[in-house]
């Protein structure tokens, strides 16, 4: 009996001590990705999701977060394990509040994410990756400020298929891939490289205690990205 409740106060200690590695992933779920192209995201993060639970690294470290926006932004699914992780159905109507969306990031990572104190170390610096198709329909600068003020993240964002302006994704972060079309083998190919990303970030934190900080820290993206210069 003494033997389990010390296993289960080690196991405590150490959920509590652990340093999580947040993704959060910004989803375009506008009017017009219907079809094809959000059957393709659904699959991507099914498949991402599934994959990353072969990873030992990842499991341990990698918590992630879903945020889709159209008409306004939600966040579908907290910062979950990827042990817990359910994906929650989704549908593409609406505009494009790419704005909000930055502004309800800002808010989940001030909320969720474990900041450093004198007692021991926060998590670590949150992955964003955003997907549009898209130009935003809203006051996107305004959202983007507020990103900005919000503890640093390192993002990446894709332009997927030529509705999509990557200059307006430029201003979010330097770190912009695009992809030709937005039809599901190519968004695909993109949760693919999301996947190796978030694997090679997991390796990274527990290996080294080092953080990813540039697109060269990454695997090299499939053909069908192309990175924005």
């Amino acid at each position: 009996m003494r033997l389990s409740l010390n296993f289960q106060l080690f196991t405590l200690n150490f959920q509590l001590k652990m340093r999580r590695l947040p993704v959060y992933l910004l989803l375009d779920t506008s009017g017009s990705m219907h079809g094809e192209p959000i059957e393709g995201v659904k699959n991507g993060v099914q498949i991402m999701i599934n994959s990353l639970r072969q990873n030992p690294q990842a499991i341990e470290t990698a918590f992630i977060s879903i945020i889709t926006f159209d008409s306004s932004a939600k966040q579908i699914m907290p910062l979950t394990d990827l042990a817990s992780f359910q994906m929650v159905d989704i549908r593409a109507t609406g505009t494009t509040a790419l704005g909000e969306a930055l502004t309800l990031v800002s808010q989940c990572i001030d909320r969720e994410v474990a900041k450093t104190t004198m007692e021991q170390k926060g998590d670590w610096k949150p992955i964003v990756f955003i997907m549009t198709d898209g130009i935003p329909t809203d006051d996107w600068q305004k959202g983007l400020q507020n990103f900005n003020l919000c503890k640093k993240a390192f993002t990446v964002a894709c332009a997927a298929g030529s509705g999509a302006d990557t200059k307006i994704l430029q201003q979010i972060t330097e770190n912009v891939v695009s992809l030709d079309t937005a039809d599901s083998q190519s968004i695909g190919k993109f949760f693919t490289w999301v996947t190796a990303s978030i694997g090679v970030s997991s390796t990274k934190v527990i290996d080294s205690g080092k953080e990813v900080v540039g697109m060269g820290e990454l695997p090299p993206p499939p053909t069908e990205l192309n990175i924005v210069v």
